[in-house]
């Protein structure tokens, strides 16, 4: 019998939602919805259906603050509309007291120009926003730590917005993150009058690099250091890899390095400008690379063509086949002329292809060429 009720209630808790640590303590779950919320949210328009199927548990709360926040939303500036779309997507911030969310927009507006800018930074990243009130203080120290480096405005917004833990944790972690940053940058030979522009250009390309140990930049560098890499080289590589050259470890860029020196069948020399051309190759897994490779090779495209322009390895094999298909079907044979042609993001495929194209329906006029006359 005792075993029968324990099983019961082991059944019933694997019910109940769990609760996020920052409303744990201001929120009491109740076993029906708060049905001043539910009328709240229908009267925003609010996808209810979408909230219940995703987080329902926020309906089941008490207290909770919808026309506040919407409220506070709407004096911002935003549009019924995008007000619905937030609390679909991020109910929680229901659940945020007022007078937190008062500071919050203090706190962001210090970093902001303006309301519109703000409200287009919650629709993107409403949980960056609608954060727990105990993060404020180092939200606020970690604000003035980043202002101190004279950082752009907009730089430091979107490392706001795309890495809140950045900022929720405390502002020394982040000081000993961009010490080593700035200090690599120096001993490997940067110019120290533009290194709050690469600084700038690293964290938002990757605001996850802050996240970062920092003494997993320092193996890195070492490691590839003892390679052969030279210091300028290491420089050209930590810029171009934008941030993630803290995402990579000693023992994946081995196997890698490997694994692509046996591929290309090249020098120790020649893998390192093979690398210096297309950085990517350092954090691709051996699977992925394999993959591209026999997927180039079958297209037609030989090694020698891949060793002169390798950045083509960072497009997928699917997007490589859909390239050179279109480029077949103007007549182009992509195995006799430069990869050059199928390599970059898509705008830069379609310029070239639409050179290649105006090439051909437009032929060059030559003006030394004999003209022929009717006899």
């Amino acid at each position: 019998m005792l075993r029968l009720i324990a099983t019961s209630l082991c059944l019933r808790c694997q019910h109940v939602p769990v609760l996020p640590s920052n409303l744990r303590a201001c929120s009491t779950l109740s076993s029906v919805e708060n049905q001043q919320t539910v009328e709240a949210l229908y009267e925003l328009s609010v996808n209810i259906q979408k909230v219940r199927k995703l987080k329902g548990w926020v309906l089941h709360q008490n207290p909770a603050y919808t026309k506040e926040v919407a409220g506070l939303l709407r004096n911002m500036g935003a549009s019924g509309p995008i007000i619905a779309h937030i609390l679909a997507v991020h109910p929680e911030a229901v659940l945020c007291n007022p007078e937190q969310l008062q500071t919050q927009q203090e706190l962001w507006m210090s970093v902001c120009p303006n309301h519109r800018e703000l409200i287009g930074v919650i629709e993107k990243f409403p949980a960056s926003f609608f954060t727990a009130s105990s993060h404020h203080e180092n939200q606020r120290k970690n604000i003035a730590y980043f202002q101190s480096l004279n950082l752009n405005k907009r730089i430091i917004t979107k490392l706001m917005a795309s890495a809140p833990q950045s900022f929720g944790r405390p502002v020394e972690q982040n000081q000993l993150m961009v010490c080593t940053l700035q200090q690599a940058y120096k001993e490997l030979g940067g110019d120290e009058a533009n290194m709050k522009i690469w600084l700038q250009k690293l964290m938002s390309q990757n605001p996850f690099v802050l996240l970062k140990p920092p003494e997993m930049l320092t193996q890195n560098l070492v490691f590839l250091k003892n390679r052969g890499f030279t210091t300028s080289e290491l420089l050209r590589l930590l810029s171009k890899l934008r941030g993630f050259v803290t995402e990579l470890n000693p023992d994946s860029m081995c196997r890698t390095l490997a694994f692509s020196q046996e591929a290309i069948g090249c020098s120790d020399a020649e893998l390192r400008e093979v690398i210096l051309n297309c950085p990517a190759l350092l954090y691709y897994p051996e699977s992925t690379l394999t993959e591209r490779f026999e997927g180039l090779f079958s297209a037609g495209i030989s090694m020698s063509q891949i060793i002169q322009t390798p950045t083509v390895l960072e497009l997928t094999t699917q997007i490589v086949n859909y390239r050179i298909n279109r480029l077949k079907a103007r007549g182009y044979d992509i195995s006799a002329g430069s990869l050059d042609i199928i390599n970059g993001t898509k705008k830069d495929f379609e310029m070239s292809f639409g050179k290649l194209q105006l090439r051909r329906e437009r032929p060059l006029f030559n003006p030394v060429a004999p003209l022929k006359a009717d006899d």
